[in-house]
Formats: C-alpha cells, sequence, structure tokens
C-alpha cells in the first residue's frame, strides 16, 4: 500500500502539522523564555504524532477497504478537525 493523499485530504494534513509545528514553536519559545529548556519539550511532541498524525495515515491507506467511498474520508476528515480544534484550544490557554 502506498500513501495517497489527494485533493484535500492534503491539505487537511498539512493543517494538522501546520498546528503541530505552531503549537511546538510557541511552547519551545515559552521554554526558552523561562529558562527551563530541556529534553522533554520533544516528548509531547513526538507523541502528538503517534498519536493523532499515524492514525490518520492510517485511514488513508484503508480507504481502498471502504465499498462506499467516503465514510473512511469523513472520518479522516473529522479526526482532522478535531487535532486541528486541540490546537487552537491549546492556543487559547
Amino acid at each position: 500500500m502506498t500513501l495517497a493523499l489527494t485533493g484535500w485530504m492534503l491539505y487537511a494534513m498539512f493543517a494538522v502539522l501546520g498546528f503541530m509545528g505552531l503549537s511546538f514553536l510557541f511552547n519551545f519559545y515559552k521554554s526558552l523564555k523561562a529558562g527551563s529548556f530541556s529534553s522533554s519539550l520533544f516528548l509531547p511532541f513526538l507523541k502528538d504524532l503517534l498519536y493523532y498524525v499515524f492514525p490518520l495515515f492510517m485511514l488513508s491507506n484503508m480507504m481502498s477497504l471502504d465499498p462506499t467511498g467516503f465514510l473512511m474520508l469523513i472520518g479522516y476528515y473529522l479526526g482532522a478537525l478535531g487535532v486541528v480544534l486541540k490546537y487552537l484550544e491549546s492556543f487559547k490557554k
């Protein structure tokens, strides 16, 4: 199986990874400003890649198993929207 992000799926993944990157940079800046830089800054970022991005890639790879053609697609978009909303909520804090 190959990874095939087409159309809006690619833009949804760009949004997810973009908000993850912004969150990482924001936390990196806060830790440098506070003078408390440690390697534990990277662990939540890697955990989020495993918990949020990897399942989206799995859903995109399982598109061929969906006979209707839109159930996995809806799940992918809802998952991407949930991740983006999670990061938007974390920026408010």
